[in-house]
C-alpha cells in the first residue's frame, strides 16, 4: 500500500507521530536479527506449499485491522461467506493483518479470534499468511482502541492505521512490549498449519519513517526466531530495492517477498532481482489496473517465473481499496476499479477476472 499519496490528500504531517524518540545513547543494543533458513530449506517448504494463490484480507465490514480483530466488531459470519467466495475462485492462501493494540489490551481474547479465523480459513482449505506490523497510516493517526471512524466517501483506505503505531516503531521503551507480542503470537502459532508463512512488517519506513524502521526490522526478525517457528520467516521490499532498509529484508527472509504495482515490464524486474538470492520468491502484493497491472497481464508473468501471489484485496468494503490512491474526498467510484475483485453481494466486479483466477486453479493444481 502506499500511504504517502494519501496524506498528500489529507494535508497530514507525520513529524509529530514520529517524535519522541527515547535517546539511543541510554539503551541497550538491538538484539542479534538471527539467521534465515537455508537455501535447501526453503525450497522444500515452497515444493511442499504448492502454488500459492491469495489476495490481501479484511472482511467487507472493517475499516481497518482494529475494527477487524476488535471482540466487537470481529464479524466471523461475513469472513466465512467472504472466504467461501474465495475458495471458489480458486484462492488458496490469504494475507492477514494483525494489530499490536487489540493483542495488548486482551492477549487471550486476540489469539482466540485469531483461532476462530484459522478455523474458518481452514475449512474453506485456505492457509494464511500472518503479519505482524505495518507502517502504513493512510488515516494520519495512531491505532486506537473502540470505534474507529467511519471511512471518508471517495478516499481510498481513509481509515486505515498503522501497527503497533508509528511512535513506538522508533521509541525504545515501547519495545518490550512488542517482544513480548512478536513472541506470544508467534510462538502460539509456531507449528500450526493453517499457518503458511509470517510476513512479520509490512511496508517498514512507510510514513516517512524510511531507515528510523530497521531496528525494529532487525529486532522483529530477532524475536521472531526466538520463538522456532516452523513456518518461514519474510518481510517485502516495496520502494527502493536497493536501499540499506530493503537489502537488509532480503538478506534476513527465509523465503522472498515483495510488492509489485507496477505495470508489466517493471514486474519483471524486481522478479529478477528477487529471484538473483536463490530463494522461492512471493509477491505478497500487486493489482493496480489503471497502469496495466492486470489479472491478464499479470498472472501469466507469475506462473511463468513460477511466483507465489496475494493481489490486493478481495471484497469491496469499508476499507474503499477499489478506488485510486489518490482519490480525494467525494470522488465517485471509479469506472476502472484500482483493487478488489468481488462486489459487497459477491459477484465479480469482472467476469473475465473471475475466469482466469479459476483457470489458475485448473492449470496449476491444489
Amino acid at each position: 500500500m502506499n500511504c504517502r499519496l494519501l496524506l498528500a490528500f489529507f494535508g497530514l504531517s507525520l513529524a509529530a507521530l514520529t517524535q519522541g524518540s527515547a535517546d539511543k545513547s541510554d539503551l541497550p543494543a538491538r538484539p542479534a536479527s538471527g539467521q534465515p533458513w537455508g537455501v535447501k530449506k526453503a525450497w522444500n517448504w515452497h515444493r511442499q506449499a504448492g502454488p500459492i494463490r491469495g489476495c490481501n484480507y479484511l472482511p467487507r465490514t472493517a475499516v481497518n485491522s482494529t475494527e477487524m480483530w476488535q471482540a466487537e466488531t470481529f464479524d466471523p459470519q461475513t469472513i466465512d461467506q467472504e472466504l467461501g467466495w474465495a475458495e471458489a475462485l480458486g484462492y488458496n492462501s490469504v494475507r492477514l493483518f494483525l494489530q499490536f493494540v487489540v493483542w495488548q489490551q486482551d492477549p487471550k481474547g486476540f489469539k482466540q479470534r485469531l483461532n476462530q479465523f484459522l478455523r474458518i480459513a481452514g475449512q474453506h482449505r485456505i492457509r494464511v499468511m500472518l503479519i505482524l506490523f505495518d507502517d502504513c497510516a493512510f488515516a494520519g493517526r495512531e491505532p486506537y482502541l473502540g470505534k474507529q471512524d467511519e471511512p471518508v466517501p471517495g478516499v481510498h483506505n481513509s481509515g486505515w492505521v498503522p501497527s503497533p503505531g508509528l511512535r513506538r516503531v522508533t521509541d525504545r521503551t515501547a519495545w518490550p512490549e512488542l517482544e513480548k507480542y512478536v513472541k506470544d503470537v508467534v510462538g502460539s502459532f509456531a507449528q500450526d498449519r493453517r499457518v503458511l508463512i509470517w510476513d512479520l512488517y509490512n511496508e517498514p519506513g512507510n510514513s516517512n519513517l524510511c531507515d528510523k524502521s530497521l531496528p525494529l526490522v532487525e529486532a522483529t526478525f530477532a524475536w521472531a526466531r526466538v520463538a522456532k517457528p516452523s513456518q518461514p520467516l519474510t518481510m517485502g521490499p516495496w520502494a527502493d530495492f536497493d536501499s540499506l532498509l530493503s537489502r537488509r529484508m532480503f538478506e534476513l527472509s527465509d523465503v522472498i517477498s515483495f510488492h509489485g504495482y507496477d505495470a508489466p515490464d517493471g514486474l519483471r524486474k524486481k522478479i529478477e532481482l528477487c529471484r538473483s538470492f536463490g530463494r522461492p520468491v512471493i509477491c505478497t502484493e500487486w493489482l493496480r489496473r489503471q497502469v496495466g497491472n492486470t489479472f491478464a497481464a499479470i498472472l501469466p508473468i507469475l506462473a511463468e517465473q513460477n511466483v507465489g501471489w496475494y493481489h490486493w484485496g478481495l471484497v469491496a468494503g469499508r476499507t474503499q481499496t477499489y478506488l485510486p490512491w489518490e482519490s480525494k474526498k467525494g470522488d465517485p467510484p471509479p469506472k476502472v476499479w484500482q483493487h478488489d475483485v468481488l462486489q459487497p453481494d459477491g459477484t465479480p466486479y469482472d467476469a473475465k477476472e473471475a475466469d482466469l483466477l479459476r483457470a489458475q486453479r485448473r492449470n496449476r493444481g491444489r
